[in-house]
């Protein structure tokens, strides 16, 4: 499904949008109608107005109370349910951001139809006036393609599934790609991504892709478990349900990847998008817990929980990408169910030690309706993960301050990075909403390309 606006032309049905207890505009009114109807401009609701012909002149559409209004953040998208057939804004109430509308608009038109339906033209809109339709087209192209990778079940998107996706988007948008696979991983050094994956019938990767050759350097680093059965700690069935999307930092990165080059971004830095892409799975060979592992930097690490393997292999990728002395590291991952406990499904932690670049960045998330929200590195918290028989441990006991620590732990291996930036996202909608249906998700992506040309600068 690729997302759509409607051509502006005359042939367009108008929508307006009211505010609940705000008068109807002139042009809306059609004698008693409306309130015949039973409209009270209740978030979503909508009014369709006749002609005297009786065919559709155009709709009404409700935006519920204003002081309720930051509970909804693309109310836009409940104009989905309109009568099939082209559309327009017509008098914007006050206030109202068209660039967020159009995003909004198209988010709305996302459906997952791999396996159930086929794609249906639903109403289509003009681009309102004063946005930027290309800017919206790409950002919503890079988020379905985020949402389409999380929603594919672990039989059809694994480490190799994955690869193949990467080497699809790369070719679409003249990025190159390189892939270093199985014992290969082990040859060449990368032993915490080889040991996690190993005990897949599918070889572990690390994804390696470029853009860009000139300005400052981004590297980001996404999370690539294709699926988590936890390794010998085994998760409860429970649990292991929604492992699909713990590549959700993958999915991210690659859609922010595809979102960056349709905006012309990368033609301003040099960017790199590294993505580990294992199975956590069980077998003979599998990593244990209480294993020592040697990893890339040279540290090494106790393994007190095979089910913490996704800090394992983003260690080993950004000690590749930190060697290379990037300006900015980013990564992304379905880190810590601790993340959820703290702020919910809706709200990713974020850990960055530069104080410009993170006020930067939580200030884009809440301009763009991408929130995040900044959480400390707290060193006191270091000890934690310093076991007595290793250099880490990659699940300190106790249970407190989990992203923390996990934070922490990653950040021993950004050392040479310019700036460091980690995003603990959860990647899933559990409940639908307006231009989010449940299911995968973007977190954190459209904050970074709205943040970019401050941070870089």
């Amino acid at each position: 499904m690729t997302p759509e606006f409607a051509p502006a032309s005359d042939d367009t049905r108008p929508l307006w949008l009211v505010w609940s207890g705000d008068d109807l505009p002139p042009d809306a009114q059609a004698g008693p109608w409306a309130e015949a109807s039973g409209f009270a401009a209740k978030a979503g609701q909508i009014c369709l107005l006749p002609d005297a012909a009786g065919g559709l002149r155009g709709a009404i559409m409700g935006l519920g109370d204003r002081a309720l209004a930051s509970r909804e953040r693309f109310q836009i998208a409940r104009a989905q349910a309109l009568p099939r057939g082209n559309w327009h804004l017509a008098d914007l109430p006050a206030g109202l951001d068209p660039d967020h509308l159009a995003l909004g608009w198209l988010l709305g038109q996302y459906r997952f139809t791999r396996y159930k339906g086929k794609p249906v033209q639903g109403p289509r809109l003009v681009c309102p006036t004063g946005a930027d339709a290309d800017r919206a087209l790409a950002i919503a192209a890079g988020e379905f393609l985020t949402r389409n990778l999380i929603n594919t079940p672990a039989g059809d998107l694994g480490p190799d599934k994955l690869e193949a996706a990467a080497r699809a988007l790369c070719n679409d948008i003249g990025a190159r790609v390189e892939v270093i696979c199985g014992s290969a991983l082990a040859k060449q050094n990368f032993p915490l991504i080889h040991a996690v994956g190993r005990a897949s019938a599918v070889e572990p990767r690390l994804i390696d892709i470029r853009m860009g050759d000139q300005g400052p350097m981004l590297t980001l680093v996404g999370k690539g478990v294709c699926f988590d059965t936890g390794g010998l700690n085994l998760k409860p069935g429970a649990s292991m349900g929604l492992m699909k999307k713990d590549m959700g930092g993958a999915a991210t990165a690659l859609g922010l990847l595809k979102m960056l080059a349709a905006t012309g971004a990368t033609g301003r830095m040099r960017l790199r998008v590294l993505i580990p892409a294992v199975e956590n799975s069980v077998a003979g060979n599998a990593f244990r817990p209480g294993d020592v592992l040697a990893s890339r930097k040279g540290l090494t690490v106790e393994v007190n929980n095979t089910d913490a393997e996704g800090r394992l292999v983003l260690a080993d990728a950004m000690t590749y990408a930190a060697e290379e002395s990037p300006d900015l590291m980013i990564s992304l991952a379905t880190l810590t169910g601790a993340a959820r406990v703290a702020l919910g499904p809706d709200i990713p932690p974020f850990y960055c030690d530069h104080d410009a670049t993170a006020a930067a960045l939580q200030q884009a998330a809440m301009q763009v309706g991408d929130p995040l929200w900044r959480m400390p590195f707290w060193d006191p918290y270091e000890d934690q993960i310093e076991p007595a028989i290793a250099d880490l441990d990659n699940a300190p006991s106790g249970g407190m301050a989990g992203s923390i620590t996990a934070a922490l732990f990653l950040r021993r291996f950004a050392e040479g990075a310019g700036r460091y930036a980690h995003l603990d996202i959860y990647g899933w909608q559990p409940t639908a909403a307006p231009g989010r249906p449940k299911g995968g998700v973007g977190q954190g992506a459209r904050a970074i390309l709205a943040a970019l040309p401050q941070i870089l600068a």
